[in-house]
């Protein structure tokens, strides 16, 4: 489902105003309450995660932010503007990439690419560079003219964020947005998704890779059952402390010096064995593994087991049962 602009004059946005937030918007669908006095700030300039187990709300708040659906009760704001009074303004605005995928599958990339952008009105004599702009950026140059339906997941995966991207948007929502890519990919999309902020754009990825969040995010929106249960940058995150997972040559004894110092471990059995505890912060870990290296300890690996997004979101599960 891509945002085809509406057409009316509107008022500028108050200055810096820039990104989106939520505050109190509930929605239901009958007797299912979707989401329930939820509250959400993404800044300008800015990544900000969407993170929330299946049916937390994730889906039904993206729709509310993207305009695409009306909420019940509270308010919106888009680059300080309502999407309910100015929502021609505020579509021209946003960039929304959906977690379903749906391309006009007879119609090539560049075809499609094409028609989003006169769907925003861009100027007739620069749509042809813009497309093959974005087709470059996105890695589709080679594939451009082939009709979308022989394209993979993970190139229609590409192609949907062209398309959000086409007009050049102030806010990106991406739902689930490296859903198909390969590994490669991952890695591209995490670089454009930091240069697009570092261009001013306020970004906001739903994604359940939460091990990939660190390295993309700046913050975080933490969401259960409809409701907002936390907001933190990534740097809050990380003062909390974080999972460190240890393996050593002998077991034993790496088991032994903790036990010496006091530290809380406990057994990991994977495919190589070795324990995890809770370090506070770099600092302390740093200290950790000069103390067992002097002591004799023959380590292996010694290395975060979660990153600090993914720390907070399992420790909210477990507050939750």
């Amino acid at each position: 489902m891509a945002i085809a602009p509406e057409t009316s004059e509107q008022p500028d946005a108050p200055a810096n105003a820039g990104g989106i937030t939520a505050r109190a918007v509930s929605r239901s669908f009958g007797v299912v309450r979707a989401v329930e006095h939820m509250d959400f700030d993404a800044p300008a300039g800015k990544v900000t995660a969407l993170i929330g187990p299946n049916g937390a709300g994730k889906t039904t708040l993206l729709l509310m932010l993207a305009s695409l659906l009306a909420p019940d009760g509270g308010t919106i704001s888009v680059d300080g503007l309502d999407p309910a009074r100015h929502r021609a303004e505020v579509r021209s605005r946003l960039g929304w990439m959906p977690d379903t995928l749906g391309v006009w599958e007879s119609l090539t990339a560049r075809e499609i690419l094409t028609q989003m952008a006169r769907f925003y009105r861009l100027p007739a004599p620069g749509i042809g560079q813009r497309v093959a702009d974005m087709l470059e950026r996105v890695r589709l140059s080679d594939l451009a003219d082939q009709p979308a339906r022989v394209l993979s997941r993970g190139q229609q995966q590409r192609l949907s964020l062209a398309r959000a991207l086409i007009h050049d948007p102030s806010v990106l929502l991406l739902d689930e947005p490296a859903s198909g890519l390969d590994p490669g990919s991952r890695v591209e999309l995490r670089t454009m998704l930091r240069q697009l902020a570092a261009e001013g754009k306020a970004v906001v990825v739903s994604s359940h890779v939460l091990s990939e969040l660190d390295e993309i995010a700046d913050g975080a929106v933490f969401v259960n059952r409809g409701r907002t249960v936390r907001q933190q940058t990534v740097e809050e995150a990380a003062a909390t402390g974080r999972r460190y997972s240890i393996s050593a040559s002998d077991m034993a004894v790496l088991a032994a010096r903790l036990t010496e110092l006091r530290l809380v471990f406990r057994q990991e059995d994977g495919r190589r064995p070795g324990v995890s505890l809770l370090l506070l912060n770099d600092a302390d870990a740093e200290r950790l593994l000069r103390d067992l290296v002097l002591a004799g300890v023959g380590v292996t690996s010694f290395a975060p087991a979660s990153g600090a997004l993914e720390e907070t979101y399992m420790n909210l599960e477990g507050e939750r049962q």
